[in-house]
């Protein structure tokens, strides 16, 4: 059954032998995980991700959106009566960032990051996350997925708060997970949401892999977005494109999670891509430039650019894409022969 529990009465069930590096901040948890059979494979793999252009900090973020963008969280890996159970740990907390020149903006955020941290597992894996609310308010982590009723993550988790979530990851695809505590429009909107991928037993082909999630920023409490992002900041990615190996497979998980929007699009220019919805697919069942996606709506796209230069994306409503929803790949000449 799902429990929520006082922190030090935690501390004593069969789980300390995390020893609670929770306690004194998560924002690194990822990377005490070990290998997985996924990341052996890549590390293996021909696919080549150019370095980041841009690596200076963030006010008020743990993370940079070109950071962000291949950060894949594979957890903390045991193996528990024979099968694999991957641990993750995120903290609520609440904290301000400056979203433009004009505007900061109070986020309520997972590890200091919005979006916040990027689930990764296999199909069939156990899933443990170790939920610690200190934001200030009542959240909860909702998993879009298959899991118990108990696991479901409506129940609101309180300040000061730590509620264990463990539930099997099926079905593989592209799934996310946000806060459910009501007004969830507010909740979602102030930054509390991420992307959850489920990988099937059998590998897709090697890529370079990235994430974007498009969120719209409330910035006047008026129930309307005024400002847009792909990975948590507007505009970034227009002043700090995306270097991509030319002839290269591209795979982007794509999540749209703009509240008070019923449905953007995401268009790519001068390209094609496939679509793979939901990820449900071991292959791609269409071809375009242009998606529409309502809310909580992601898709897997592969795509690779013929010719270097500088290319946008973008939604295709184009008041989203200049309040701050666009972005530029940029092509770099492969050097193989």
């Amino acid at each position: 059954m799902s429990k929520s529990v006082e922190p030090e009465k935690l501390a004593s069930s069969r789980r300390q032998i995390l020893k609670w590096g929770l306690l004194a901040g998560v924002g690194g948890a990822g990377t005490l995980a070990a290998f997985s059979q996924l990341e052996k494979i890549k590390l293996r793999s021909s696919v080549t991700v150019l370095p980041s252009t841009h690596t200076g900090a963030i006010s008020g973020q743990a993370s940079t959106p070109l950071t962000m963008l291949r950060d894949f969280d594979y957890g903390t890996v045991t193996q528990e009566k024979g099968r694999t159970v991957r641990e993750f740990r995120v903290e609520a907390q609440t904290s301000t960032i400056k979203l433009d020149n004009a505007h900061t903006f109070i986020t309520w955020n997972l590890n200091g990051r919005v979006p916040g941290p990027t689930f990764r597992a296999t199909e069939g894996d156990r899933i443990r996350v170790i939920f610690y609310n200190r934001a200030g308010h009542s959240h909860s982590l909702h998993f879009h997925g298959v899991h118990p009723a108990e696991m479901d993550g409506v129940k609101p988790i309180r300040n000061g708060k730590i509620m264990i979530y463990e539930f099997d990851a099926e079905p593989f695809g592209v799934q996310l997970y946000h806060c459910h505590v009501a007004p969830v429009t507010r909740h979602i909107g102030k930054g509390l949401y991420g992307m959850f991928i489920i990988d099937p037993k059998d590998l897709r082909p090697p890529a370079d892999e990235m994430m974007l999630i498009m969120a719209g920023y409330d910035v006047n409490d008026d129930k309307k977005n005024e400002l847009y992002a792909f990975n948590g900041l507007p505009h970034y990615y227009m002043h700090h494109p995306i270097a991509i190996q030319q002839n290269q497979l591209i795979r982007l998980y794509v999540l749209n999670m703009i509240e008070f929007d019923a449905a953007v699009t995401f268009h790519l220019h001068a390209n094609m891509f496939k679509v793979n919805r939901a990820g449900r697919s071991p292959q791609p069942s269409e071809e375009t430039d242009v998606i529409t996606m309502g809310t909580a709506e992601r898709h897997i796209l592969e795509f690779s650019y013929r010719y270097p230069g500088k290319y946008m994306f973008h939604p295709h409503q184009d008041a989203i894409a200049e309040a701050g929803c666009m972005g530029l790949f940029d092509v770099v000449e492969s050097t193989k022969t």
